[in-house]
């Protein structure tokens, strides 16, 4: 069996390597393509129209309005200071706008010192951008809006997006006025968005950012007059009006001093096998540590029915967040699945806003030291109908099962770091309508009042962290084969091994060749007291 990161990371240097050498996408003879080579081109003799007579610079496309099937196309080894803006280019499924690169070499570098985008497109449709290099050292890199009309089927491929703005800073980016003001590779709308059309079916694919303030903000839109999406208000029936089908997958997202990806006012969104490595730098505390802005790395606000999976999240610092499950603002019927998370501030820290959020799931994760800070299920008012299940979450610090109603939490696997606790709400358990039961709570003196089905050693094959291969059950342990039987349409573990028998956390097979060790007395008993000693430690620490 291939080890989680292993494969992820091996797929996702297979897609940045040979990206490049896939045909884009079928595109018909129809259409002009311009050639611009900053390296032998002549705006003064060359027509644009083929490699021996490119254009050498960029402003001479400002005049042209490219119709379906047209190219522009940038010699591969050339530096083009540009602040590109494409208005009302539509192509066709058949016939796409390409924005590219031709001849052999390096990626074309898109780049301007100024503070503005490299690159915009606004109500632009069925446009595929590929193959470039962009950095903007004062600025962003590209701004996608729908300014008069729905904006459809934009594709980014194969773009290695850097160099943007990559400093500390001492609030949240703001978010409504592009990528430049945000620092970030690519921005959706934003929020609040200047109008009320949405930008559906966008693909980012095969593409790496890094060295920046900020990755991919998606957002749709809402009527500012309601004050919020999920008013209710005399001004306007009209409420969130949501970007559809966003697609994010295959992307390495690594070194940021913010966010990775926003899935802001989406429908149907999915971000899938994408790698988030020492995002959320900024740690976010003024000189005194106190709190001055929150960050994560991926993360819901306002979306429905959307989907983050097969990931990889790590080495968050941003204090006040620095999490990995993050629902916030009305956010429902939003999954995490298949997440590998560690070393990270926190697991998760739900945050609704105006009511309960409804419908969320978190299933088959691993978790594995994200230890800095306490781990939440929800806050305000709460989550409802919420499915908690299957996931395993080693080293954890506090952690808080308070405002959970009509919600499933079972088959978890919680192995408490010395020092910390449950906090418990006995109304989850008893009037709220849950289930909480079939979990196993390892090194926690709160797990009898959890929903304990185990208070045991889990028997994991190894305890290495660098390894998620070594959470994996042993034969014989007791949680294989004794979990809550769960109805879905999951067809393999976090492991990606077939599900095989109904077991707590992550792992789903029969076992590994591997002997279950039970816990001696003389072991229970040192352990307990080096748990005692820790928390005696955590209680002076915080007073």
């Amino acid at each position: 069996m291939k080890r989680f990161v292993k494969a992820l990371a091996c797929l996702l240097c297979a897609v940045l390597t040979v990206s490049a050498f896939l045909p884009v996408m079928p595109v018909r003879a129809a259409g002009t393509a311009y050639y611009i080579d900053s390296l032998n081109g002549s705006d003064e003799t060359g027509d644009g129209l083929s490699p021996e007579t490119a254009w050498r610079t960029v402003p001479v496309l400002d005049s042209i309005t490219l119709q379906p099937g047209d190219r522009v196309l940038f010699r591969c080894g050339g530096v083009y200071e540009c602040s590109l803006r494409f208005e009302n280019c539509v192509g066709t499924p058949e016939m796409p706008i390409l924005i590219s690169s031709y001849g052999e070499g390096e990626k074309p570098l898109l780049t301007t010192e100024a503070q503005t985008e490299v690159m915009r497109l606004f109500d632009c449709s069925r446009v595929i951008v590929s193959g470039l290099e962009i950095t903007a050292p004062n600025g962003g890199g590209i701004w996608i809006d729908a300014l008069t009309r729905e904006s459809e089927g934009i594709t980014l491929r194969d773009l290695s997006i850097h160099n943007i703005q990559n400093h500390k800073v001492n609030d949240r980016d703001p978010l409504s006025g592009g990528a430049a003001p945000a620092r970030a590779c690519v921005m959706v709308k934003g929020l609040p968005a200047r109008t009320l059309y949405p930008v559906n079916g966008l693909t980012v694919t095969g593409c790496e950012f890094y060295d920046c303030g900020n990755g991919v903000s998606l957002w749709g839109a809402y009527d500012t007059r309601l004050g919020s999406p999920w008013n209710d208000d005399e001004f306007s029936e009209l409420g969130p009006v949501y970007n559809e089908n966003a697609l994010v997958e295959n992307c390495f997202f690594h070194d940021m001093d913010a966010e990775a990806i926003i899935v802001g006012i989406c429908k149907n969104a999915l971000v899938t096998h994408c790698r988030m490595i020492d995002c959320c730098q900024g740690e976010g505390v003024d000189e005194n540590g106190e709190v001055l802005y929150f960050t994560a790395a991926a993360w819901f606000w306002g979306s429905e029915y959307s989907t983050i999976e097969y990931c990889e999240i790590a080495g968050q610092k941003n204090v006040g967040d620095g999490m990995t499950v993050d629902f916030d603002s009305q956010s429902n019927h939003c999954v995490y699945q298949y997440i590998y998370s560690h070393d990270n501030v926190r697991f998760m820290c739900n945050n609704a806003k105006t009511s309960p959020q409804v419908g969320n799931v978190v299933r088959y994760c691993l978790s594995v030291n994200d230890n800095k800070g306490r781990n939440k299920l929800c806050s305000g008012p709460g989550e409802k109908e919420m499915l908690f299940y299957n996931n395993t979450i080693v080293g954890s610090q506090r952690f808080d099962f308070d405002g959970l109603y009509d919600s499933y939490f079972v088959n978890n696997i919680i192995v408490m770091e010395d020092g910390y606790r449950l906090n418990t709400d006995l109304a989850a358990y008893f009037t709220n309508g849950n289930v909480i039961s079939d979990n196993c709570y390892y090194n926690c003196v709160s797990g009898l009042l959890a929903g304990t089905k185990y208070n045991t050693l889990p028997g994991f094959t190894g305890m290495d962290a660098e390894d998620p291969d070594s959470f994996t059950l042993c034969t014989g342990s007791p949680l294989i084969g004794t979990g809550y039987r769960m109805d879905d349409s999951c067809a393999e573990d976090f492991f990606g091994n077939p599900i095989e028998s109904c077991n707590i956390g992550c792992y789903m097979g029969k076992g590994t060749n591997a002997p279950y060790q039970r816990e001696t007395m003389i072991e229970k008993l040192f352990r307990i007291f080096r748990w005692l000693i820790g928390y005696l430690r955590t209680e002076i620490k915080n007073r």
